[in-house]
């Protein structure tokens, strides 16, 4: 038997030696020259779960989507039907949005012109505050045209307007009448299409000249007549005699006038012996710099009438912007109006798809059965139904795409290319076209949800009963 003094040396002796090997591991771990540890059972079942291999699932979602596509190709008819209305739905939206787009643009490129002009008026009968209203006048125009005063505003064009009689031979026209200077056309983006604008000086000028509108000239000389003829004829305007000298164009909206000279229409039309004018036309130097402009205005025209309060103000001012933003929020609307109109089809498409999947699942009830019977899970059969819907879906998104754009770049080549066309070009827009196809794949899941999780809910024994 050993001492107690030798136990203790042998322990002493074991821990030295366990203790020498702990540090040869160490240094042996420092060189890299060591192997790992064995894992533990936790971290290899773990491993095995990492390196399972992916093709397995791979080719699980293969299998599903070449079923999905065998399954529609088997009813061909049904779902070519079923897709009309995802395509039409979708074209639709692209072909629409679109020409609203073109709408914009059109507007924009036509009027944005106009965007800097301001119109003053005077008011009719008494002034807000219960004062007489003053008329505006020359000396306001005189006021208007200083740089000093009015820095910001880059041009003024005063008017006389009115009602008369146009008379040539047996054929008479009541028309408007516009006393107007040499910037008139400048101000309101208009042209000549036929002769030439009243001669130079027309705001002094007394000569009996005239331009009439497009309309005048086919109520006074017939629908058919070429503008080129009209040019050197001579209208009677109430019982005075003009010589026309051109012809406007039209713009829609005030095609039946006639335009003189400023001071020949107040000496032989409508009369003005305390100077009065019936509208000053401006134009700012900017688009930014019409609120400025504006306020120079009304500080000269409140000095010249002696007015405290914008509320008792006997004048108008309407800039072209107001106008221009109310008319762009309008078509704005009507844009998103039809849009909305054109995609009650894709839900229409919707409902057809989700009529068409409850079809699928009661037909291939039995077929869910065996396939439940011989292992499938409930969620394989759920994604099963609800891949058949997407594809479905998604393949009319992909036409209705197709068809869209070729509508779209088809309409835009064979539209006339002329900037003064009242049809404007459409302009496909790339984020309708996603956003319309992320809708129909997000139909496809909503229409094909409930069909699919009724599939999945059946009972292998009864669908094998099912007959």
């Amino acid at each position: 038997m050993p001492t107690e003094r030798e136990l203790r040396a042998w322990q002493r002796q074991q821990e030295r030696e366990a203790q020498r090997r702990e540090m040869d591991e160490a240094a042996k771990l420092l060189r890299g020259s060591d192997k790992p540890p064995p894992p533990t059972k936790r971290q290899a079942r773990k491993a095995r779960r990492q390196l399972m291999p992916k093709v397995r699932l791979v080719g699980l979602k293969r299998e599903m989507l070449r079923s999905a596509l065998h399954s529609l190709s088997n009813n061909r008819l049904r779902s070519w039907l079923t897709m009309t209305g995802i395509i039409i739905g979708v074209a639709a939206v692209i072909v629409l949005v679109a020409l609203g787009n073109g709408m914009k643009a059109h507007f924009n490129e036509q009027f944005s012109r106009l965007a800097n002009q301001i119109t003053i008026t005077p008011t009719t009968g008494t002034a807000p505050g219960g004062g007489v209203a003053h008329d505006l006048t020359d000396r306001d125009v005189t006021a208007l045209q200083d740089k000093k005063l009015a820095p910001d505003i880059a041009s003024v064009s005063p008017s006389v307007a009115g009602t008369v009689t146009l008379t040539v031979g047996q054929n008479t026209d009541r028309a408007s009448l516009v006393g107007a200077t040499d910037n008139y056309l400048e101000l309101t983006d208009r042209k000549i299409v036929a002769g030439s604008w009243l001669s130079s000086g027309a705001q002094t000028s007394k000569d009996r000249e005239a331009v009439l509108g497009p309309q005048a000239v086919a109520l006074l000389f017939g629908p058919r007549t070429n503008p080129d003829e009209v040019v050197g004829s001579v209208v009677r305007v109430d019982r005075s005699s003009f010589k026309i000298t051109g012809i406007l164009d039209s713009n829609g909206q005030n095609d039946n006038v006639v335009i003189t000279p400023f001071e020949a229409a107040r000496t032989y039309l409508v009369g003005s012996a305390t100077g009065k004018v019936d509208q000053i036309t401006l134009k700012s130097s900017d688009v930014a710099t019409i609120d400025r402009a504006v306020n120079q205005a009304s500080h000269i025209l409140d000095d010249r009438h002696n007015i405290k309060a914008a509320a008792n103000r006997d004048y108008n001012i309407l800039t072209f912007t107001t106008l221009l933003n109310k008319s762009m929020q309008f078509i704005n609307f009507l844009t998103q109006f039809i849009v909305a109109v054109a995609a009650i089809s894709l839900i229409v498409g919707g409902i057809g798809v989700a009529n068409i999947m409850l079809v699928s699942v009661t037909e291939r009830t039995r077929e869910i059965g065996i396939r439940k019977a011989v292992g499938a899970t409930r969620r394989a059969v759920l994604q099963q139904f609800l891949s058949e819907a997407v594809i479905l879906s998604g393949l009319g998104g992909t036409i209705g795409i197709i068809l869209g754009v070729g509508l779209t770049l088809g309409g835009g080549h064979f539209l006339p290319n002329d900037p003064e066309s009242d049809f404007p070009h459409p302009i496909l827009s790339p984020g309708a076209v996603i956003v319309a196809f992320c809708v129909s794949l997000l139909i496809g899941v909503i229409a094909g949800g409930y069909p699919a999780y009724r599939a999945g809910r059946l009972r292998p024994i009864e669908a094998l009963r099912f007959e």
